[in-house]
Formats: structure tokens, C-alpha cells, sequence
């Protein structure tokens, strides 16, 4: 069953939702924190963490080998209350110098759980995943605005990303190594995505706000309550 994780930092979106019952983790990256103006990135982080415990949450840092591992680090030794705050996940940029892939191993080894962020095509899926990500990021609409810069006849952009995530779950059977499918900009998308059930997508806050709205239901909600209060008005009579 494909699992939602919730694509934000603020903390206000992050209860709501955790009131819905239906998130298994929250991603966020430097773009999403940026709209947390004023914020001290530690503290919120750790803020994040201590709110959706255990949930895994996935963090950003540095696009370098070195500040990776440092960030790691750091993350690794939060608390609050003097508890470990252990449900992080480190993301790392599939950097086009390999240094991604040589820092998930580095932290892989010290137990750390990975989110190879960024990915477009399956080499870089491939590659995530044999260097032991923990999790794995496809970025939907992303990979069809690359595929639209592409030549006249190549595929269609949306057949792309789907087939790229097709295959790529394909691929993910012989590895313990989770898919999220991100970059999403539109209820559709969550319908094209559903179907091929990857192991996350992860959802911006107003997109998954919009998500169990329809006119219709509500038209049909509203004929529904007409006619329970014709019956009790009746029932009184």
C-alpha cells in the first residue's frame, strides 16, 4: 500500500494533518524551509522530529561529501528532554560527481537512514539503491520538465516519468531500498501516481487540503442533509 508523507516544514500544517491519521512521514528541503521565515533551522528541525516521533523525517544540508557527513552528525546527535531525536533521515543530493552515492555509504555504515534526493532517471535510481539509500526520491513533474527540453520526438513527458517509476519499482523488488515519488503540483498527479502504487509519495500541504473536496460530493452531502431534516421535521408532527 502506498504510504503519504507530508511535504512541508510548518508546524501548523504538520498538526492538522497529523489529525487526519494518515501520514507515515514528513519531507522537507532547503526550499521548504526558506517560506519558515525567521526560523532557527536547528530548533524547527528538532521541533519537526520531537512532533511526529517516531515518524521518519527527512532533512537536507550541504551539496558536498564533507558537509553531508557533518550535517549527519550533527543530526545524529539531537535530543529534546534528553530523548535522541533517531527518527531523522539524511537527504543526500544525487550529486553528478559521485559524492552523493560515496556519502550514503559513509552513512551507511554508522546507521543512519538515507534519502537519495533529486533522481530523474533510473541510472540514478540504480545507483542510490546499490549504494544503499534508505529512500529513494523520483521528482515527478520534474523529470517531464526535462523531458519537454528534449527533442520533438522524443516520448511524451508524463509517459516518462511514469515509466521511469514504473521501472524503477520494478527494480526496488530485489532491494529493502523505498521509492517517494515527489514533485507534485496537482490532485491529477496523485491519481496518475496511485496507480502504479510506489511506496511513498510525498504531498505538498495544499494539494492533500484539496484532495477530499468534490462539488459533487458535496452537492450530494448537502441533498442528503435536506432530506434528514424533512424526515425529522416530519417525525415531530
Amino acid at each position: 500500500m502506498t504510504e503519504i508523507f507530508l511535504d512541508t516544514a510548518n508546524l501548523k500544517e504538520i498538526e492538522e494533518i497529523q489529525g487526519w491519521n494518515i501520514i507515515s512521514g514528513i519531507t522537507t528541503n532547503q526550499k521548504i524551509f526558506e517560506k519558515e521565515k525567521g526560523v532557527n533551522f536547528k530548533e524547527h528541525a528538532k521541533a519537526i522530529l520531537d512532533m511526529v516521533y517516531p515518524l521518519p523525517v527527512s532533512l537536507e544540508g550541504p551539496n558536498t561529501l564533507a558537509g553531508i557527513i557533518k550535517v549527519a552528525k550533527e543530526f545524529n546527535h539531537w535530543e529534546t528532554k534528553g530523548c535522541p531525536l533517531k527518527n531523522f533521515v539524511v537527504k543526500v543530493p544525487m550529486l553528478g560527481n559521485g559524492d552523493g552515492l560515496r556519502a550514503v555509504k559513509k552513512l551507511s555504515h554508522m546507521n543512519i537512514e538515507t534519502n537519495v534526493t533529486a533522481c530523474m532517471t533510473l541510472n540514478q535510481t540504480f545507483l542510490a539503491v546499490s549504494a544503499g539509500a534508505t529512500y529513494v526520491s523520483l521528482f515527478y513533474n520534474r523529470m517531464q520538465d526535462w523531458k519537454k527540453q528534449q527533442p520533438a520526438n522524443s516520448k511524451d513527458a508524463k509517459g516518462y516519468a511514469l515509466s521511469t517509476i514504473r521501472e524503477t519499482m520494478k527494480m526496488l523488488k530485489n532491494y529493502d531500498t523505498k521509492l517517494i515519488v515527489g514533485s507534485i503540483r496537482s490532485r491529477n498527479d496523485i491519481e496518475d501516481l496511485v496507480q502504479l502504487q510506489p511506496d511513498i509519495i510525498t504531498i505538498p500541504y495544499k494539494i492533500l487540503k484539496q484532495m477530499p473536496q468534490h462539488d459533487m460530493t458535496d452537492k450530494t452531502l448537502g441533498e442528503f442533509e435536506d432530506a434528514w431534516r424533512e424526515f425529522k421535521r416530519y417525525e415531530k408532527q
